[in-house]
């Protein structure tokens, strides 16, 4: 196209020679389009290209900025084609699909078209810039198709990156250290990585089986396929995720731990990003999961965890005594660390000494003496927090309560004069005392030093872009746990799904809260060994929200859904 472009503007008077033979040479030198170079030279417009290939071929030219584009015809044509050609499906009329192309004369983009979709595509003109726009809006953004550009140059030569290794053959280091340091691996991994915090994930999965090699990402909890490489480049992108991680290539037959390090820039500003690495061997090859670990992304403020205001004035309150033990429960990836780190971090003074024991240390935050624990040499929970008490603390935090021994010396602590903060695995926070009365802790050691338990689930938040009212019954609504009164008067949401949520129709997440303060009524019910249903009912009559209520007070609000709140909550 180049060398036809050229010539039709010459010859339509729109292009001297002499500027021609300058663009061309340019374009040879830094590669791209010959008509992104002559725009950029400033020697003729988008538009007058699209104008001069549009009387010279006798082939209509539009204006993509004033033409809707039919949005089902999009899956029409893949995004690597779209990007490949510089064309836009714009609409179809029986057997007919009109397409907009930058270059009319491309027959083997059009039969390419036409043998996919198997209609008769007819061309209209427009102009690169405008195709651009057009295929950023509809198929995705900038960072998104650079993503696929790499992935479309690596499908090209394939052959290269096929080391096709099992576990019977030797390793071959320097084949495998010299795939993952081609420079299409490493734009496809650091790609992988920019599109995955761009887009708020948490985790990034990298999965090889049998007859695919997939990735994907958690974005607010749930899991999504954002992409299916050829499997034969699974061993050039682990080597390269390994080497970056300070990991061993060779080893592939045990599990190993790793962090990254990236300095990103992002709007306009840099910031690091701490990637942790596992990987896992397994049957057709290493998995490999990266936890982003992002600090600017940490909720380090108590009002928007969601707590509701009489939880957080309870849990203000105990973490403002200056002893005893605080206990946060629920799941793993309930966010437990977070409301704990948002603890520390309102207790963090310089008049205060504050010790943690992690496993692992997510996040470093100055003024705070971190501790990771190491099972394998003896830095266990326990012996962590023997050390601090020879360490004159005032605050101590224990990553976890798992045993005896670790529950008795952060009991013997809250007893002696220091707050204790740990978490705890049950559903609910009465259920936590019976745990630790389990664990074979004596119940007046628990009367005596727990002064509150915070149990808690994260649900995501409907996207604000896309969010709807929906009709709801108000018997539904009173069966979830609603008043009859109430229920007939609350509006319900969802998220119809957008370009923002990544079509899920949610976006970002909202803890809920069961705040149980260890009054002196509870603590005589300890005393005697009560259910955990009998110190439940004496909580709520006390004023203690559950997680139930928790989460209508959400739906009520028009923050979350009610999928969310019973997928993550019982009612009690």
């Amino acid at each position: 196209m180049s060398s036809r472009l050229g010539e039709v503007l010459v010859n339509q008077g729109l292009l001297q020679p002499d500027q021609l033979q300058v663009a061309l040479r340019h374009q040879q030198k830094n590669g791209g389009r010959l008509g992104t170079t002559l725009t950029e030279m400033g020697y003729v417009s988008d538009l007058t290209i699209a104008q001069a290939l549009s009387k010279q071929y006798d082939v209509p030219s539009v204006n993509l900025k004033q033409t809707e584009v039919d949005p089902d015809l999009i899956n029409l044509v893949p995004v690597n084609l779209a990007i490949r050609y510089q064309i836009v499906p714009l609409q179809r009329v029986g057997t007919i699909l009109t397409v907009a192309i930058t270059d009319p004369t491309n027959i083997m983009a059009l039969d390419e078209i036409k043998f996919m979709t198997g209609l008769r595509v007819e061309p209209v003109i427009a102009s690169e810039g405008d195709i651009r726009e057009a295929i950023e809006k509809h198929y995705g953004d900038e960072q998104s198709l650079e993503l696929q550009r790499v992935y479309d140059e690596l499908a090209a030569d394939v052959d290269e990156y096929e080391l096709e290794l099992s576990q019977e053959e030797d390793v071959d280091l320097s084949e495998l250290a010299k795939s993952s340091s081609e420079a299409p691996i490493i734009k496809l991994v650091n790609l992988v990585l920019a599109e995955a915090i761009r887009k708020g994930a948490s985790d990034i999965h990298i999965e090889p089986y049998e007859k695919e090699f997939r990735i994907r990402y958690r974005i607010d909890g749930a899991l999504f396929v954002h992409m299916d490489p050829p499997p034969k480049f699974k061993d050039a992108m682990t080597s390269r995720i390994k080497i970056m991680a300070n990991l061993d290539i060779s080893e592939r037959r045990l599990p190993q731990d790793g962090r990254i390090k990236m300095r990103i820039s992002q709007a306009g500003r840099k910031k690091e990003i701490d990637l942790r690495v596992s990987t896992l061997p397994t049957l057709f090859g290493e998995k490999i999961v990266m936890r982003i670990l992002d600090k600017e992304k940490l909720p380090m403020d108590f009002t928007i965890l969601g707590f509701e205001a009489d939880s957080l004035r309870r849990f203000e309150t105990a973490a403002l005594r200056p002893y005893g033990m605080i206990l946060v429960t629920g799941p793993t990836g309930s966010g437990k660390s977070s409301t704990l780190y948002a603890c520390l971090n309102k207790l963090n003074q310089v008049d205060v000494n504050i010790m943690t024991a992690e496993d692992p240390v997510e996040f470093n935050f100055p003024g705070i003496n971190q501790v990771q624990t190491k099972d394998s040499v003896g830095l266990t929970f326990a012996a962590a927090l023997r050390s601090f008490l020879r360490q004159d603390p005032d605050i101590v935090m224990v990553g976890e309560i798992r045993d005896l021994d670790t529950a008795e010396i952060a009991i013997k602590a809250a007893q002696t004069g220091h707050l204790v903060l740990s978490t705890l695995h049950t559903n609910d926070a009465p259920s936590a005392i019976n745990r630790m009365i389990d664990m074979q802790v004596e119940p007046f050691l628990v009367a005596n030093s727990v002064h509150l338990i915070c149990a808690q689930r994260l649900v995501r938040r409907i996207c604000k872009d896309c969010k709807q009212a929906v009709k709801t019954p108000p018997e539904t609504l009173v069966e979830l746990g609603f008043p009859p009164a109430m229920a007939r008067k609350i509006v319900t949401y969802s998220g119809k799904g957008c370009n923002k949520c990544n079509e899920s129709g949610y976006k970002g997440r909202i803890g809920l809260y069961e705040v149980m303060e260890i009054s002196p009524t509870i603590r005589e019910m300890i005393l005697k060994r009560s259910s955990t249903d009998e110190i439940r009912k004496t909580a709520r009559q006390e004023g203690m929200i559950t997680l139930r209520e928790s989460g209508l007070k959400k739906i009520g609000a028009g923050i979350t859904t009610i999928d969310e709140v019973l997928r993550e909550t019982a009612a009690h």
